[in-house]
Order: structure tokens, then sequence, then C-alpha cells
């Protein structure tokens, strides 16, 4: 698929973040658009945005839903159908965050990620497939991580979403290959990107005084982490597509921790373990500190 003009995208998340960039990045190239999120009022701001930055007389829907709901997601994409005559790309970006141990986190926690970071990429998958086999040119995209290449101490949640959306993608893009059907499909794996997914994000408790001080703190270094912008993040994604990559990594933090993982594959643990120690051993600084001084 080398060009969006006229084509048919569908995007999950699509409220903020990657999921707002990427439905701007198509809608300037005459993309029409179906966008979904459980955040209404999100779905609203991104839809004014695409109608402020492009005049092309677009066709745009939108539905409040949760992708880890299959019947949800099945009615949507019939629903896309039905409205937009065809749909060429569906983007699974829907995602959200977990940080705990693997002893303490809940079950309810394991549950609620799983469902939405893994099974909203395969209900979204199923759902829009064979709607994209009968366009005749589509592409399936599903964002995983860079936590789906390495893994990390205190996610184990997460990083089992993230590395099962890698597997279930890789073996998908097989599949297709196979069939010679008019669709592909790529892995997206983004390092540090500046969305809203620390806001959505849960910390369990049992992180204070093991990896982390406090839930503030971590939060706040989690922000320093996301050293990319969603608009170029959708850039390299779109050029994906076109360039028909299986795997696309955004940012120079994924490039550099899929390279410790290709040199290192077991070793690498280690140093993530040597590093997380050093890093918890340091409380952090105050802002400003205040001295009482004697007075003479």
């Amino acid at each position: 698929m080398k060009s969006f003009n006229g084509r048919v995208a569908a995007i999950t998340g699509a409220a903020s973040g990657m999921g707002r960039a990427l439905a701007l990045a198509l809608a300037r190239e005459g993309c029409h658009l179906a966008l979904a999120d459980n955040n209404r009022q999100g779905l609203e701001q991104t839809v004014a945005l695409i109608k402020t930055a492009t005049l092309s007389p677009l066709t745009i829907t939108t539905q409040v839903l949760d992708v880890s709901e299959r019947q949800a997601m099945q009615d949507w994409a019939a629903r896309c159908v039905a409205e937009h005559g065809q749909v060429n790309l569906i983007f699974n970006n829907a995602g959200v965050a977990l940080s705990s141990t693997v002893e303490g986190v809940d079950y309810a926690d394991l549950e609620w990620i799983i469902g939405i970071n893994f099974w909203g990429v395969v209900h979204g998958t199923k759902a829009f497939l064979p709607h994209l086999k009968a366009s005749g040119d589509g592409h399936v995209v599903n964002t995983s991580s860079v936590f789906g290449l390495f893994a990390q101490p205190g996610m184990s949640g997460y990083n089992a979403s993230k590395f099962a959306v890698r597997g279930f993608t890789e073996s998908l893009r097989q599949e297709l290959d196979l069939q010679r059907c008019g669709v592909s499909a790529t892995c997206v794996h983004p390092g540090g990107i500046r969305t809203d997914i620390c806001r959505s994000s849960r910390i369990d408790a049992n992180m204070t005084g093991f990896l982390i001080h406090s839930e503030q703190q971590a939060r706040a270094d989690f922000e320093k982490l996301f050293i990319t912008d969603a608009d170029h993040a959708a850039k390299v994604i779109l050029q994906g597509v076109r360039n028909n990559k299986r795997r696309v990594l955004i940012g120079r933090d994924a490039y550099c921790l899929d390279l410790l993982a290709r040199c290192l594959p077991a070793a690498y643990q280690a140093l993530v373990v040597f590093t997380s120690k050093r890093m918890a051993a340091k409380p952090p600084k105050p802002a400003f500190e205040t001295h009482d001084k004697p007075h003479h």
C-alpha cells in the first residue's frame, strides 16, 4: 500500500497520543477514518483537530468502546463497513501500562492489561481481517512495544502482553504472506513516546520500596523516558506500512534496547538487574532544600 488517499483506516486508542497522531497524518493524506476509544471527549477533540488541519472532504466516524470486549469490536467492524463501504487498514493501537511484582500483582489487574493490550489486538485483527481481505488491499498494524523485545522487572504484565502481540503479529504476517490475499501486517515497537499512557497506567503499592520511592516520583521518572513525539511516531509507522515492513522500531531508545537484546539475549537481564539496583538505591533529590542557620 503506497498511498492512503481514498482508503479507509480504523484506529483504536484514537482519543490521544499515537492514535490521534495517526488519524491526523492519515487525514492529511486523504484517508477516511473510523476512530474508536473509550474516551468520548478525547475522540471529539481528535475529530475537531482533523477538521481544522485538513480541508479534504473526508468521512470520519467515531465509536466509544472497550477494545477488550469481543462483541463490541465485532459490531464496530461491521458498522465501519456499513458506514464507509470498506475498510483497508486497522491500527490496533490502544494500550495501557501496569507496574507490579509478579508475586504481588492482583489477578484483576493482569486481566485488565492483557484484556486491552493483547486481547484488544486479537479482537481488532479478527474482526477486521475479513473486511480487509474483501477490500483487496489491506494492512493490519499492531502496536507492541520495545518491551515486546526486551523485558524489565516490575512490568511482567506489560511485558507479557507486548511479547504476545509480537508473536501473534509475526505469525499473522507469515500466514498472510502464504495466502497472498492482498493483506499484510506490521508489528510496531515504540520506545518512549509522549502519550497519555503514564496517566492511565496502574502502579501497585508493592513497587514502593522495591524499585520506586513513591508513585508520584515513578510517574515523573516515567515521563522522562518519553523522548519521541507522537507525530514523529505516526510518520515512521505510515512509512513502515508503505514499505511493507514486518517490524517497525520507533525512537533511538528502541533501537538501542533491540540491539542489546540481540547481542546479549540472556545476559542483558543481569545488566538490567545491576542497573535497577543502582537506580533504586538512590532516593530522589528534593527540588530545593532549606537549612536552618544559627543566628549570631
